[in-house]
Protein backbone atom coordinates (compact mmCIF):
# COMPACT_ATOMS: atom_id res chain seq x y z
CA UNK A 1 0.00 0.00 0.00
CA UNK A 2 1.34 3.68 -0.73
CA UNK A 3 1.91 5.16 2.35
CA UNK A 4 0.39 8.91 2.55
CA UNK A 5 1.97 12.11 2.23
CA UNK A 6 0.09 15.14 3.74
CA UNK A 7 2.10 17.93 2.88
CA UNK A 8 1.46 21.79 3.35
CA UNK A 9 2.05 24.60 1.19
CA UNK A 10 2.31 27.90 3.36
CA UNK A 11 2.58 29.99 0.59
CA UNK A 12 3.13 33.58 1.21
CA UNK A 13 2.18 33.58 5.07
CA UNK A 14 5.08 33.64 8.14
CA UNK A 15 7.69 35.38 9.21
CA UNK A 16 11.03 33.84 10.61
CA UNK A 17 9.32 34.35 13.77
CA UNK A 18 5.83 32.80 13.06
CA UNK A 19 7.30 29.91 11.03
CA UNK A 20 9.59 28.97 14.19
CA UNK A 21 6.18 29.44 16.17
CA UNK A 22 4.21 27.51 13.65
CA UNK A 23 6.87 24.40 13.88
CA UNK A 24 6.84 23.97 17.22
CA UNK A 25 3.39 24.07 17.78
CA UNK A 26 3.21 21.08 15.49
CA UNK A 27 6.40 19.54 17.37
CA UNK A 28 4.04 19.62 20.27
CA UNK A 29 2.23 16.60 19.00
CA UNK A 30 4.81 15.34 16.66
CA UNK A 31 4.71 11.82 18.55
CA UNK A 32 0.92 11.06 16.55
CA UNK A 33 3.18 10.60 13.11
CA UNK A 34 3.85 7.44 12.98
CA UNK A 35 2.92 5.89 9.28
CA UNK A 36 2.46 9.43 7.05
CA UNK A 37 4.85 10.83 5.77
CA UNK A 38 4.47 14.90 6.25
CA UNK A 39 6.28 17.63 4.52
CA UNK A 40 6.16 21.59 5.29
CA UNK A 41 6.85 24.34 2.64
CA UNK A 42 7.65 27.43 4.02
CA UNK A 43 8.53 30.65 1.90
CA UNK A 44 12.11 30.69 1.44
CA UNK A 45 13.45 32.78 3.94
CA UNK A 46 12.28 30.25 6.47
CA UNK A 47 13.85 27.41 4.60
CA UNK A 48 17.01 27.68 6.94
CA UNK A 49 15.53 28.63 10.14
CA UNK A 50 12.78 25.67 9.62
CA UNK A 51 14.92 22.85 8.67
CA UNK A 52 17.08 23.59 11.85
CA UNK A 53 13.79 23.07 13.98
CA UNK A 54 13.24 19.99 12.24
CA UNK A 55 16.09 17.96 12.72
CA UNK A 56 15.76 14.53 14.39
CA UNK A 57 11.67 14.76 13.96
CA UNK A 58 9.78 12.57 10.64
CA UNK A 59 9.04 15.46 9.12
CA UNK A 60 10.42 16.79 5.89
CA UNK A 61 11.43 20.27 4.63
CA UNK A 62 9.75 21.58 0.87
CA UNK A 63 10.07 24.14 -1.25
CA UNK A 64 7.72 25.87 -3.42
CA UNK A 65 9.68 26.67 -6.51
CA UNK A 66 12.64 26.58 -8.00
CA UNK A 67 14.14 27.86 -11.17
CA UNK A 68 15.39 25.31 -13.57
CA UNK A 69 18.97 26.57 -14.13
CA UNK A 70 21.64 25.54 -11.90
CA UNK A 71 22.81 29.01 -11.62
CA UNK A 72 23.05 32.31 -13.09
CA UNK A 73 21.39 36.17 -13.56
CA UNK A 74 17.93 35.24 -12.74
CA UNK A 75 17.41 37.60 -9.79
CA UNK A 76 14.88 37.32 -7.23
CA UNK A 77 14.91 33.08 -8.64
CA UNK A 78 16.48 30.29 -6.08
CA UNK A 79 18.12 27.23 -8.10
CA UNK A 80 17.58 23.40 -7.01
CA UNK A 81 21.06 23.65 -5.71
CA UNK A 82 19.86 26.42 -2.97
CA UNK A 83 17.22 24.92 -2.13
CA UNK A 84 18.48 22.02 -1.25
CA UNK A 85 21.63 23.47 0.51
CA UNK A 86 18.84 25.22 2.31
CA UNK A 87 17.93 21.89 3.83
CA UNK A 88 14.81 20.71 1.12
CA UNK A 89 14.22 17.30 0.39
CA UNK A 90 11.19 18.30 -1.52
CA UNK A 91 9.70 20.75 -4.07
CA UNK A 92 6.29 21.97 -5.14
CA UNK A 93 6.40 22.34 -8.65
CA UNK A 94 3.59 24.24 -11.20
CA UNK A 95 1.31 25.27 -8.92
CA UNK A 96 -1.89 26.51 -10.15
CA UNK A 97 -0.94 30.16 -8.77
CA UNK A 98 2.66 29.78 -10.66
CA UNK A 99 0.70 29.37 -13.43
CA UNK A 100 -2.19 31.97 -13.23
CA UNK A 101 0.15 34.57 -11.96
CA UNK A 102 3.70 34.11 -13.23
CA UNK A 103 3.30 32.35 -16.93
CA UNK A 104 4.45 28.84 -15.95
CA UNK A 105 4.27 27.09 -18.56
CA UNK A 106 4.16 22.62 -18.98
CA UNK A 107 7.50 23.19 -21.16
CA UNK A 108 8.85 24.93 -17.52
CA UNK A 109 7.69 22.55 -15.24
CA UNK A 110 9.16 19.36 -16.87
CA UNK A 111 12.85 21.21 -16.69
CA UNK A 112 12.55 22.61 -13.70
CA UNK A 113 11.59 18.61 -12.39
CA UNK A 114 14.98 18.08 -13.81
CA UNK A 115 16.89 20.55 -12.23
CA UNK A 116 15.39 19.00 -9.14
CA UNK A 117 15.78 15.42 -9.31
CA UNK A 118 19.44 16.31 -10.52
CA UNK A 119 19.88 17.61 -6.85
CA UNK A 120 17.97 15.04 -5.49
CA UNK A 121 15.12 16.75 -4.70
CA UNK A 122 11.59 15.35 -4.95
CA UNK A 123 9.28 17.03 -7.02
CA UNK A 124 5.49 17.62 -5.99
CA UNK A 125 4.11 18.00 -9.38
CA UNK A 126 0.56 20.11 -9.35
CA UNK A 127 -1.80 19.55 -12.13
CA UNK A 128 -5.37 20.31 -12.86
CA UNK A 129 -8.15 21.76 -14.65
CA UNK A 130 -9.88 25.75 -13.82
CA UNK A 131 -13.34 25.91 -13.35
CA UNK A 132 -14.51 27.08 -16.62
CA UNK A 133 -12.49 23.72 -18.07
CA UNK A 134 -14.35 21.90 -15.72
CA UNK A 135 -17.87 23.42 -16.83
CA UNK A 136 -16.71 22.18 -20.85
CA UNK A 137 -16.23 18.80 -19.56
CA UNK A 138 -12.63 18.73 -21.01
CA UNK A 139 -11.12 17.76 -17.43
CA UNK A 140 -9.46 14.59 -18.62
CA UNK A 141 -8.05 16.27 -21.84
CA UNK A 142 -6.44 19.20 -19.70
CA UNK A 143 -4.96 16.73 -17.04
CA UNK A 144 -3.77 14.61 -19.64
CA UNK A 145 -1.81 17.64 -21.35
CA UNK A 146 -0.45 18.80 -18.44
CA UNK A 147 0.94 15.13 -18.08
CA UNK A 148 2.01 14.53 -21.17
CA UNK A 149 4.07 17.89 -21.75
CA UNK A 150 5.43 18.08 -18.15
CA UNK A 151 6.85 14.69 -18.36
CA UNK A 152 8.16 15.43 -21.76
CA UNK A 153 11.28 13.05 -22.17
CA UNK A 154 11.76 12.36 -18.75
CA UNK A 155 12.91 8.23 -18.04
CA UNK A 156 10.30 5.74 -16.15
CA UNK A 157 13.58 6.03 -13.46
CA UNK A 158 12.76 9.56 -13.40
CA UNK A 159 9.04 10.01 -13.44
CA UNK A 160 9.06 7.26 -10.50
CA UNK A 161 10.76 9.90 -8.22
CA UNK A 162 8.06 12.09 -8.74
CA UNK A 163 4.75 13.44 -6.20
CA UNK A 164 1.91 14.18 -8.34
CA UNK A 165 -0.93 16.56 -6.49
CA UNK A 166 -4.13 16.77 -8.42
CA UNK A 167 -5.85 20.26 -7.55
CA UNK A 168 -8.70 21.53 -9.71
CA UNK A 169 -7.59 25.20 -9.56
CA UNK A 170 -11.74 26.18 -8.77
CA UNK A 171 -11.27 24.17 -5.44
CA UNK A 172 -7.92 26.05 -4.31
CA UNK A 173 -8.68 28.96 -1.53
CA UNK A 174 -12.24 29.19 -2.54
CA UNK A 175 -13.33 26.93 0.55
CA UNK A 176 -15.26 24.73 -2.06
CA UNK A 177 -13.44 20.94 -2.92
CA UNK A 178 -14.10 18.18 -5.14
CA UNK A 179 -15.90 15.50 -3.96
CA UNK A 180 -14.34 12.58 -3.30
CA UNK A 181 -15.89 10.61 -5.89
CA UNK A 182 -14.78 13.39 -8.21
CA UNK A 183 -11.64 13.26 -7.05
CA UNK A 184 -11.03 9.74 -7.13
CA UNK A 185 -12.01 9.93 -10.54
CA UNK A 186 -9.19 12.43 -11.67
CA UNK A 187 -6.90 10.71 -9.80
CA UNK A 188 -7.62 7.17 -11.13
CA UNK A 189 -7.15 8.82 -14.62
CA UNK A 190 -3.93 10.10 -13.67
CA UNK A 191 -3.12 7.05 -12.87
CA UNK A 192 -3.79 5.56 -15.72
CA UNK A 193 -2.59 8.11 -17.85
CA UNK A 194 0.63 7.48 -16.21
CA UNK A 195 0.53 3.53 -16.61
CA UNK A 196 -0.35 4.15 -20.26
CA UNK A 197 3.26 6.04 -20.51
CA UNK A 198 5.32 4.44 -18.44
CA UNK A 199 4.40 1.32 -17.24
CA UNK A 200 1.32 0.00 -14.72
CA UNK A 201 3.78 -1.21 -11.70
CA UNK A 202 5.32 2.60 -11.97
CA UNK A 203 2.24 4.13 -11.65
CA UNK A 204 0.34 1.61 -9.03
CA UNK A 205 3.59 2.98 -6.86
CA UNK A 206 3.29 6.75 -7.27
CA UNK A 207 2.04 9.01 -4.83
CA UNK A 208 -1.24 11.25 -6.13
CA UNK A 209 -2.10 13.78 -3.59
CA UNK A 210 -5.03 15.82 -3.62
CA UNK A 211 -5.12 19.34 -3.46
CA UNK A 212 -8.01 22.10 -2.81
CA UNK A 213 -9.27 23.21 0.14
CA UNK A 214 -8.53 20.55 2.12
CA UNK A 215 -9.19 20.62 6.12
CA UNK A 216 -10.14 18.70 8.80
CA UNK A 217 -13.72 18.02 7.66
CA UNK A 218 -13.12 16.59 4.62
CA UNK A 219 -9.54 15.08 4.99
CA UNK A 220 -10.87 11.93 5.45
CA UNK A 221 -13.12 10.79 3.48
CA UNK A 222 -10.76 12.39 0.39
CA UNK A 223 -7.87 10.23 1.89
CA UNK A 224 -10.27 6.89 2.00
CA UNK A 225 -10.61 7.03 -1.80
CA UNK A 226 -8.33 4.25 -3.37
CA UNK A 227 -6.08 6.05 -5.83
CA UNK A 228 -6.10 9.57 -3.22
CA UNK A 229 -2.48 9.44 -1.53
CA UNK A 230 -2.28 12.13 0.70
CA UNK A 231 -3.23 15.84 0.87
CA UNK A 232 -1.41 19.06 -0.39
CA UNK A 233 -2.93 21.54 2.30
CA UNK A 234 -3.32 25.10 2.00
CA UNK A 235 -4.77 27.36 4.33
CA UNK A 236 -5.03 24.27 6.67
CA UNK A 237 -1.48 23.74 6.88
CA UNK A 238 -1.42 27.65 8.57
CA UNK A 239 -2.66 26.47 11.93
CA UNK A 240 -0.78 23.59 13.70
CA UNK A 241 -4.26 22.41 15.35
CA UNK A 242 -6.15 22.02 11.59
CA UNK A 243 -2.49 20.68 10.17
CA UNK A 244 -2.56 18.09 12.81
CA UNK A 245 -5.96 16.61 12.52
CA UNK A 246 -5.91 16.39 8.75
CA UNK A 247 -2.62 14.14 9.73
CA UNK A 248 -4.53 12.18 11.93
CA UNK A 249 -6.90 11.38 9.54
CA UNK A 250 -4.23 9.79 7.26
CA UNK A 251 -2.88 7.81 10.24
CA UNK A 252 -5.95 6.50 10.83
CA UNK A 253 -6.32 4.52 7.19
CA UNK A 254 -2.50 4.67 6.31
CA UNK A 255 -1.02 0.82 6.15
Amino acid sequence: MRKKIIAGNWKMYKTNEEAKQLINDIKKNISLIKKTKVVVCPPATALVEVASLLKGTPIALGAQNIHWEKEGAFTGELSAGMIKSAGAAYVILGHSERRQYFGETDSNVCRKIVAALSQGLTPIVCIGETLEQREKGITKEIVAQQIDQGLSGLTTAQMSRLVFAYEPVWAIGTGKNATPAQAQEVHEFIRNRLSALYDAETAQNITIQYGGSVKPANALDLLKQPDIDGALVGGACLQADSFLDIIKAAESING
